[in-house]
């Protein structure tokens, strides 16, 4: 399987090129499907790439210069074409943020791994073990939104999808053969509800410090206003908060009220930071002084009886886990193990409905798990 012979993927950035490939990708029955995004480049991220490999073809679409992908929409919710990620839940929230899709028909290697009990489910882990096959991993932290992209580039996004038909043929027989093929198919289902999480808010990112019993609240309502500032700045700059200033100087800076640029400098800000944002982040400083106190986020701490009931499912997972060779997620879910230990089911019959998206762990354990809440 070496990739010395692949030919070149299809590079996609035309309206009539990208029809081409809707066409071509509507006839399949399977497409394997990745994304790049730049996440570690800009503030706020975005779906830069997209690649489709079939039987004969690899693909990658270039989201930037394309107006309309709305013709992708039935490809990804169609029931009838399987759709094959490595890692899908990351690409799914991408794409369902920025383009509204909806998914059904997945399969996902890595959590058919997971499912098998592989201890190194990474892509590059998985292709060097199965088809001996080495990925060149210098541009996983490429910025994918620079345009042009490198032919090397090109040929590593690629890969990512290239192999997945193969990877996904070896995973199915031994998902069978170990009887857990409707746990994962189970699984694949509830990834295709994509919970989006919630917008940033700009300068909420204080809200991080807000549990810290180390912090007073004068310190936490100066980070408040120096986190609002470090957001715009980031937003005006188009680059990740972390880019800017990094939470630790943050807090030092709100610990040592800074009033001149040479505090500043003394407090680890570079020169050019101070020349582009100093007053900015002065000005910030003496808001805060100044400002109504800010108010803490408060934890809800659970009863006694909910944390006793949260430990014994996690040691009864556990210990399933250990046996079955896998991660305990697998055995039980974490969406389930909060919401059983919150409110443990009366009856049998009412842990079936909660488990009604996964009905292999309901008649493999619900007793068991039914049993322990104390049914």
């Amino acid at each position: 399987m070496s990739h010395q012979v692949l030919p070149p993927p299809v590079w996609v950035d035309k309206p009539n090129i990208f029809k081409q490939m809707v066409a071509d990708l509507d006839s399949q029955t399977c497409v394997a499907v990745d994304t790049e995004s730049n996440s570690l480049h800009a503030y706020r991220e975005q779906v830069c790439l997209i690649q489709f490999s079939t039987l004969k073809t690899d693909y990658v679409v270039d989201p930037l210069a394309l107006d309309d992908l709305s013709s992708l929409g039935p490809i990804f919710s169609s029931p009838k074409m399987e759709k094959i990620f490595h890692a899908a839940e990351y690409d799914l929230i991408c794409l369902r943020r920025d383009f509204g899709f909806q998914f059904s028909n997945l399969f996902d290697t890595m959590h058919a791994a997971r499912v098998l009990g592989y201890q190194f489910v990474g892509l590059d882990n998985l292709l060097a073990e199965k088809f001996q096959f080495e990925m060149d991993k210098r541009h996983q932290k490429a910025d994918w939104a620079m345009r042009p992209l490198t032919p090397a580039q090109l040929d590593y996004a690629r890969l990512d999808t290239h192999f997945l038909f193969d990877l996904r043929d070896v995973l199915e027989p031994e998902l069978k053969e170990k009887n857990r093929l409707q746990i994962a198919r189970e699984d694949f289902v509830r990834a295709c509800k994509v919970d989006l999480p919630r917008e940033k808010v700009n300068g909420s990112s204080w809200k991080r410090f807000s549990m810290r019993k180390d912090i007073s609240p004068r310190e936490l309502t100066i980070l408040s206003e120096l986190c609002i500032s470090r957001d715009r700045i980031a937003e005006r700059m188009n680059r990740p908060v972390f880019k800017v200033i990094s939470d630790v100087i943050l807090l030092d800076i709100a610990r040592n009220l800074p009033e001149k640029d040479v505090d500043l400098a003394g407090l680890g800000l570079s020169p050019k930071q101070i020349h582009l944002w100093g007053s900015e982040i002065l000005e910030a400083v003496k808001r805060g002084t100044v400002a109504l106190l800010v108010e803490r986020e408060h934890t809800k701490h659970p009863s006694e009886a909910m944390v006793k009931r949260l430990q014994k499912l996690k040691n009864w997972r556990k210990k399933v886990a250990q046996e079955l060779n896998v991660e305990s997620d697998i055995v039980l879910p974490k969406t389930y193990l909060n919401r059983l230990a919150e409110h443990p089911p009366k009856s049998l019959g009412e842990l079936e409905t909660i488990m009604r998206e996964s009905p292999t762990r309901f008649n493999k354990y619900g007793e068991q798990i039914y049993h322990l809440l104390g049914g």
